[in-house]
């Protein structure tokens, strides 16, 4: 039901949500304190971006938020095209037109008295907010401190992180290291020295001429996807495999990618400079292309705001 009526334009400026099958002001948007997503984590959520009117890579997301509810045994109580409908609602009646929208489904609830997940009634809910930034553009300017964690990623035998979740734990521990130790974020590693990924990106690597992004115990990024996909495009070989610390030290590149804020460059590493201490040339050419892109519409869907 589409109760979006119940409320004044005005009441959807920072933001729309749909919950419980209604659409409501950012604000009113509530989930149960028993639901399983907020008390077990037991939930798969994607997210993407809009820029300047355009919904990135829409029907990808749709694909890989199916693909992550069925590992993990989830099912959303709307079909894929109602869910797309509902995204495209929630940028319409928020008026944003650079936005973060994401889609959640949960557990839910168990009936009374019962701990048994196949019992559950899963929840599914969306909303648009204005667009988040892991580094703002005057950020960007001069780059990044990255701080290589002493903190292992959960493995991924134990939590596949190529399926979206909230278990977030390690990532957030390792972003207060990071910060206890004056960097910006962290990245970090696994249990055989390699990097990994940080709190919502993902890591390339410029060395010796190659560039590289681990393969292994991270999620497949949409911009990182994406970015592999601009490399082929531009003839810039880029491969994916394991990538050791020491490879990390000494890098004449870092870069990470994320729907929050696309290719941002790397310039410190735990406070050492990387390369010149300025964003690099590759760098520098990737996000271009990347914005430039996206400025024109690229892969997007478009967002009829109507009057």
């Amino acid at each position: 039901m589409d109760s979006s009526q119940d409320f004044s334009p005005e009441a959807f400026l920072g933001g729309a949500a749909f919950i419980d099958g209604r659409f409501v002001p950012i604000g009113e948007a509530k989930i149960s304190v028993l639901d399983r997503g907020l008390s077990r984590s037991d939930a798969t959520y994607d997210v993407t971006n809009v820029w300047k009117g355009w919904i990135f890579r829409l029907d990808d997301h749709l694909e890989r938020f199916e693909r992550n509810m069925a590992a993990l045994r989830l099912k959303a109580p709307y079909a894929r095209e109602r869910i797309r409908e509902i995204l495209i609602e929630c940028v319409r009646l928020s008026g944003l037109q650079d936005s973060f929208l994401q889609m959640t489904c949960t557990r839910g609830l168990t009936p009374k008295g019962s701990r048994d997940p196949r019992t559950a009634v899963n929840t599914f809910y969306a909303f648009a907010v204005p667009f988040v930034w892991i580094a703002d553009p005057e950020q960007q300017k001069t780059g990044l401190n990255l701080h290589i964690s002493s903190i292992e990623r959960i493995s991924p035998k134990s939590v596949d992180p190529r399926t979206k979740n909230f278990h977030w734990i390690d990532l957030t521990l390792g972003l207060f290291e990071a910060y206890d130790a004056g960097c910006d974020l962290e990245v970090l590693i696994d249990g055989a020295g390699n990097i990994t990924e940080g709190p919502g990106f993902n890591v390339f690597v410029r060395k010796g001429g190659r560039l590289v992004t681990p393969d292994a115990g991270v999620f497949d990024g949409m911009t990182r996807r994406t970015v592999i996909e601009l490399c082929a495009e531009t003839n810039i070989a880029v491969t994916a495999e394991a990538v050791p610390v020491e490879a990390v030290r000494g890098a004449d590149e870092i870069f990470i990618t994320s729907t929050a804020g696309g290719v941002m460059p790397v310039t410190r590493l735990d406070g050492i400079p990387v390369g010149d201490g300025t964003p690099g040339p590759l760098t520098r050419r990737l996000k271009d292309l990347y914005w430039s892109k996206k400025e024109a519409g690229w892969l997007g869907t478009p967002v009829d705001y109507g009057a």
